[in-house]
């Protein structure tokens, strides 16, 4: 199953994603990782972004596009896939229409978590972040054990700079802004399936599996 999952910071995508991978046997691929990997990797790909990045310019759709094009023509794809953070405007999604039709790994269904501001706002301010091994806590929904420190590595746990009100605000203007216009565009496709994302983790997920076993 060829999977796409949308929200805004704090909508649960990353604890989602981290559901489905291990439900359906699909890799998690996200943009950021894609990222490092090829420029961790050297590849030819991975020297251009490094390139674009190093002089403080955006990375062209161009070559993000032909990021996700090699990525899922990857082995672990053969069977579906789980898309994060990509496609962010329109013109990445229909991008990722001709290039999933030309390898035959046409989308299937795209979550759009849907959660209130205020919920947002919580979960936002209160995320705290490993800073060795990335685990993500929260000091209300989900704290560590010990106050401040991984219950994985027993590292530091930090807030982001931008788990801000300000920050939430800026990202979630640019959400509404570049991505409402694809969720639309999915809508159109009937590939889109809204889910609410502000109930408590089981439940969303319960949901999430609820629509992805009646794609299946």
């Amino acid at each position: 199953m060829n999977i796409l999952i949308m929200g805004p910071a704090g909508a649960g995508k990353g604890t989602m994603s981290k559901e489905i991978k291990t439900k359906y046997s699909v890799p998690h691929i996200s943009t950021g990782d894609m990222f490092r990997e090829n420029i961790k990797n050297n590849t030819p790909l991975g020297t251009k972004a490094k390139e674009y990045m190093e002089a403080g310019k955006l990375v062209p759709d161009s070559l993000v596009n032909d990021m996700v094009e090699d990525r899922l023509q990857q082995d672990d794809c053969a069977n579906g896939y789980l898309l994060d953070g990509f496609p962010r405007s329109l013109g990445q999604a229909e991008a990722l229409t001709k290039i999933t039709s030309k390898i035959n790994r046409s989308v299937d269904v795209a979550l759009v978590l849907d959660v209130d501001i205020a919920v947002l706002e919580e979960r936002i301010t209160g995320r705290r972040i490993c800073k060795n091994c990335g685990s993500i806590y929260h000091i209300k929904n989900h704290p560590s054990k010990v106050e401040g420190v991984c219950d994985v590595c027993s590292s530091e746990l930090t807030q982001r700079k931008d788990d801000t009100l300000e920050q939430l605000q800026v990202r979630m203007n640019e959400y509404r802004k570049q991505t409402e216009p694809v969720i639309q565009y999915y809508e159109k496709q009937g590939i889109a399936k809204h889910v609410n994302a502000g109930q408590k983790p089981d439940k969303v997920f319960a949901d999430i599996q609820s629509i992805l076993d009646s794609v299946k």
